[in-house]
């Protein structure tokens, strides 16, 4: 109807003032909703080929239009806004092709490009937390809702299995674990690793506040600042700055500044660095013990992903991408694409983007961060060597990380570092601030989603309706509600927006929730199986439709837009905003309407068909957010 309107406006400018207007200025909008009608037509832009002001223009063209297009029943004007009124019959055309349609609202699969997304990604080091549930919820969805526009997906990670804070974890379990196991612990081996690497920052933070003390008592004691402790095992840097506060009299020194500059100097950081330099020269001994810690956190990632309803297409390993990532320096160093230091480290000029200079390897040949992510960017795109796209979901702590990312492989020569995207979202916070994982204040992710089940259950439970159900199915479905709660509650944000979590919230039955939506279904599902046992038929023919039934049509014709938006946008909370919208309206017609007591079987058909069709969309909305729907709650 859109596009119908559009050609009319255009034969109606040229008719009414002779003059031609290109289609892209030719504004049609959904209608307010204090307006009556159902689109809008925008005036503004022909005012100067009218000579008239807006409400004369619009009077003109609306006569027009309402004469030359059978569907438009009447229109009215609002200053310089054109509201059209569109036939009851050609909504319930359109209800006719949905209702008909199967996939509405999908894309031909595999019809467009191939796009790799990449989520979860998460360190060996320690469990997943209430980030990664955002993390995986938001990745997994933008999958799901790419594949819908009829993209190729590939899911995928990046699994962060080496470097300086995984060997903290293997440094604190060899000097305190005596030989703990999941098994013998009954940790699941990620939580296990995880209580490790928090033990290395107790114990870190320990021998800094020693080594300050030390220093402090030889500073005011000699007065020399080079003869202060393990002053040689710091950076030239932070050496100087130390000396620095030192001299400070004793009311004037930053505690907590010199106690941060001394973590790189404590005994038990230096082994943590030395057990990295022995990892990347292949020490067996070290390398047998990453592997058996790494294989603990991955059988208790296993868990857990089962739990949040999330898959991958594809793994990739840190420790082999990180090789490619180091050879890729060393020949962008061969070409002067980068630079060396005195210290032989490695680095990116990046002045011609009036960003900082990057550090892609150190002075003792070991890699960072980003050295692994442009090794394992390419190791996709030699892997899939049709892929157009790969989008990053990280939060939006490491939107300059990515920048300096693109960057550095479009330096390198690779036209493909276009079709990279960071998807960025903003960070969960506590309602009491950030979580620091490293000191053990995290949300743990297991943990959540169990409270989240357990208090699904209760609210499910007081409210009963539970009759006939086995104690198995009951299970189910507190963990149906709970978690589809969860993954609501997290998606429906905009993921551009931080937000704070409120666990109560997500599971209640009322507002703009997953189980209210989910209920929905649930009550849909009910009302056509009382149909069937009733033997009411779902046929009809040339139905007669009321405003209510016409708006659940119109919010049913926004489905396939809103999925093209949502993929287009990478936002999940266009597709939960829309569902929610569309529950909200069929709520209110099913409350005003007793659809079984309609003696009309036409009527009768038509909204027994009219609510088939809004389940069957509830329910695929909600898979497109990883949230499965009950038929019974």
């Amino acid at each position: 109807m859109e596009n119908r309107l559009i050609e009319k406006v255009r034969e109606g400018l040229k008719e009414l003032y002779n003059t031609e207007v290109a289609n892209h200025l030719i504004q049609i909008q959904k209608t307010r909703k204090d307006f009556d009608g159902d689109l809008t037509v925008v005036v503004f832009p022909f005012l100067k080929a009218s000579k008239k002001g807006p409400e004369q223009t619009a009077e003109d063209l609306g006569a027009f239009i309402k004469d030359n297009v059978d569907e438009v029943v009447d229109y009215n004007v609002v200053k310089g806004f054109l509201n059209f009124s569109i036939s009851p019959e050609y909504w319930l055309n359109v209800f006719n092709t949905v209702s008909a349609t199967d996939n509405y609202g999908f894309s031909t699969p595999n019809s467009g490009r191939t796009i790799m997304v990449e989520y979860c990604s998460p360190n060996t080091n320690k469990p997943l937390h209430l980030g990664h549930l955002r993390n995986n919820f938001l990745g997994f969805s933008v999958a799901e809702i790419l594949k819908a526009n009829g993209h190729k997906v590939i899911k995928t990670q990046i699994i962060n299995d080496r470097g300086i804070h995984i060997c903290k974890s293997m440094i604190a379990w060899q000097k305190f674990g005596n030989e703990e196991t999941p098994e013998s612990s009954g940790l699941k081996g990620d939580h296990l690793v995880g209580k490790y690497y928090v033990e290395f920052d107790t114990e870190l933070k320990k021998q800094a506040e020693d080594l300050v003390n030390e220093a402090i008592c030889i500073h005011d004691e000699t007065g020399d600042v080079n003869s202060l402790p393990r002053i040689d095992y710091l950076n030239p840097k932070d050496s100087k700055e130390i000396k620095l506060v030192m001299i400070m009299t004793s009311d004037k020194r930053n505690m907590e500044v010199l106690i941060n500059l001394y973590r790189s100097a404590t005994e038990i950081m230096v082994e943590a660095k030395e057990m990295l330099r022995k990892w990347e020269e292949g020490d067996s001994e070290i390398r047998s013990l990453w592997q058996k810690m790494n294989q603990w956190v991955y059988d208790g990632f296993e868990v857990s992903f089962k739990t949040m309803g999330v898959d991958f297409d594809e793994l990739y390993y840190e420790s082999n991408t990180y090789l490619l990532g180091k050879d890729m320096v060393k020949d962008g160093l061969k070409k002067g694409v980068f630079y060396k230091k005195e210290d032989n480290s490695v680095w990116a000029d990046l002045s011609d983007t009036k960003m900082d200079d990057k550090i892609l390897l150190r002075g003792d040949g070991t890699s960072v961060y980003m050295t692994q992510d442009i090794g394992t960017a390419l190791e996709r795109y030699k892997n899939h060597t049709d892929l157009s796209g790969l989008i990053y979901t990280v939060a939006n702590e490491q939107d300059y990380h990515f920048k300096v990312l693109f960057t550095i492989l479009k330096k390198l020569g690779y036209k493909w570092a276009e079709g990279c995207h960071h998807l960025s979202y903003g960070m969960i916070e506590l309602p009491d601030g950030k979580m620091k994982s490293r000191e053990g204040m995290v949300v743990d992710a297991d943990d959540l989603m169990e409270m989240i089940v357990n208090e699904a259950k209760e609210m499910t439970q007081e409210r009963g309706h539970l009759d006939g159900m086995s104690d198995a199915e009951k299970e189910a479905l507190y963990s149906l509600i709970g978690l589809g709660g969860l993954k609501y509650f997290l998606l429906k944000v905009d993921p551009k927006k931080g937000m704070i979590f409120n666990p109560k919230e997500s599971i209640d039955l009322n507002g703009n929730t997953g189980p209210f939506i989910q209920y929905a279904h649930a009550r849909i599902q009910s009302l056509l199986a009382k149909a069937t046992e009733l033997g009411c038929s779902k046929d009809y023919e040339n139905v007669e439709i009321n405003a209510k039934e016409q708006e659940i049509i119109k919010l049913l014709n926004d489905y396939p837009t809103i999925i093209k938006e949502a993929g287009e946008m990478y936002s999940p909370a266009i597709i939960a905003n829309y569902i929610y919208d569309l529950v909200k309206e069929f709520n209110n017609f099913y409350q005003t309407v007793d659809i079984l007591r309609e003696e009309d079987k036409n009527k009768l058909g038509f909204r027994l068909s009219l609510s088939e069709a809004v389940g069957k969309v509830i329910k695929s909305s909600m898979l497109l957010l990883g949230v499965n729907v009950p038929n019974k709650m």
